[in-house]
């Protein structure tokens, strides 16, 4: 079973985790009585040695409480990077208030600074190695795991393509378990309805199960867990994304009640004041160099065509108000009064050839940076939509409506995924969701950076 599995493998690790600590004290007292000068002379090595047990037993209570035994099979390196640094600090103050305490015993400040940062290097590229030959092995057969996918619609096709494609988590999906679909699914076969769950668990030899119904099928979860009590099995909700985007999920606990957060708004408070900053800022920078660019722009657009410079054109921005978005006119004046409302296609006739070339390029955007030093977008958030497109998307797509809960920006998450133009709406609405709910300064920077970097021509721009 999968908690056997687990265990024997966190033996695995505690075992080289405890091999890689002993190393590190050594070293951190070779490091430091060999490169150094010592000027109360160097410790008996005897006493480096008697002090080892101790600081063994604190690493293993250490390590044990920060989580590194926790075997995952999803587990993503970088989580273990973070809980190595906290282990790394709490078996560091566990051995020095020991030592303190035991006046007999080996103690160097300078030692236990250098042993500090030598354990967690070697902590880290130690379990790298690891979970490396872990990979290696599982890919080979070894370390093997069975799992049932409660669920074959495409949430549950997505959980059976994604351990398909990752070998070196060592699972293998076995079969749907759900009830007669109109088609039975062709990538894995379908094993009986969540009533036989029980059985085909136990027919299955499973020790994983996924459960990945739609949202609206949730009221059959009391059905799942019933079905699977008597069975000491790994069970792992997986979230329908399209109906639950936007949720970010955090857990509160007061008096042992447990409070359970899906949404919040990390652009409030001090992170609003972060991001109008920031939008100031940058924009301030951007309209300073642009500037002979856009005079340029503004230049040749008179000069090439009949009508005005700017195209004002009213969006939904913040809280759903409507805003006067600016944009070089790439179009003929006449352009809707045909058509009415309708998006841009690919060799559209309205467009005159200069405004076929800006928008190539993204350059009639570029006025939008006036909108962002008002304060009516910022240079970084979910592309604004006509009120008309967005009642129409709302009627899809009902979670929609919360792309409206931040400032609409220049560049997007979805758009340096390349969901612009005449794309997904629904691909475009899980990633302008991922970016509401994980939000902070260092993902806008990402996001203006990829901007950059990708340029801003793009195969669905026109």
């Amino acid at each position: 079973m999968y908690r056997r599995h687990g265990d024997k493998l966190a033996l695995v690790f505690l075992g080289c985790d405890l091999a890689v600590t002993a190393c590190a004290w050594f070293a951190s007292y070779a490091a430091r009585f060999t490169l150094l000068p010592a000027p109360e002379g160097i410790p008996r090595f005897t006493s480096v040695a008697a002090a080892l047990p101790l600081v063994l037993l604190s690493a293993a209570a250490a390590y044990r409480l920060c989580g590194l035994y926790e075997i995952h099979r999803m587990r993503k390196l970088p989580r273990e990077t973070a809980d190595i640094c906290k282990a790394g600090l709490l078996l560091l103050m566990l051995a020095s208030s020991a030592m303190f305490y035991q006046r007999d015993l080996y103690e160097s400040r300078l030692a236990f600074a250098m042993f500090l940062v030598f354990n967690i290097v070697a902590l880290s590229i130690g379990r790298r190695l690891v979970w490396r030959a872990v990979k290696h092995l599982r890919r080979q057969g070894m370390n093997h795991s069975r799992a049932v996918i409660v669920g074959c619609g495409r949430t549950g096709r997505l959980v059976a393509e994604t351990i398909a494609r990752n070998r070196w988590t060592g699972l293998e999906a076995v079969g749907f378990v759900d009830a007669v679909p109109k088609r039975e699914p062709t990538l894995l076969p379908r094993l009986g309805t969540i009533a036989e769950l029980s059985d085909v668990v136990r027919r299955a030899d499973a020790d994983h199960v996924f459960v990945a119904l739609p949202l609206a099928r949730y009221g059959e979860l009391p059905l799942v867990y019933q079905q699977l009590e008597e069975h000491l099995v790994e069970v792992q909700l997986v979230p329908d994304r399209p109906n639950l985007a936007g949720m970010h999920v955090a857990t509160t606990e007061v008096d042992n009640l447990a409070f359970i957060a899906l949404r919040s708004n990390p652009q409030l408070g001090l992170g609003a004041a972060i991001k109008r900053a920031t939008d100031l800022v940058g924009g301030a920078v951007a309209l300073a160099l642009l500037s002979p660019l856009m005079l340029a722009l503004a230049a040749a657009v008179k000069l090439t065509s009949r009508g005005p410079v700017f195209y004002h054109q009213q969006r939904m921005g913040l809280g759903g108000r409507p805003f006067w978005m600016l944009k070089f006119r790439s179009m003929r004046v006449d352009a809707e009064q045909r058509t009415g409302a309708v998006w841009a296609t690919a060799g559209d006739d309205r467009c005159t050839p200069l405004g076929r070339l800006m928008r190539r390029w993204s350059l009639d955007e570029l006025p939008q940076l006036f909108n962002v030093l008002m304060g009516e977008m910022s240079l970084v958030g979910p592309r604004p939509e006509r009120e008309v497109f967005v009642e129409r998307f709302r009627r899809q797509l009902p979670s929609y409506w919360q792309r409206q809960r931040v400032k609409c920006g220049m560049t997007g998450w979805a758009q340096v995924q390349g969901w612009r133009g005449n794309t997904s709406i629904r691909k475009r609405l899980e990633c302008d969701l991922y970016y509401i709910a994980n939000w902070s300064l260092a993902l806008d920077l990402k996001i203006l950076l990829l901007t950059i970097w990708r340029g801003f021509r793009h195969k669905h721009a026109y």
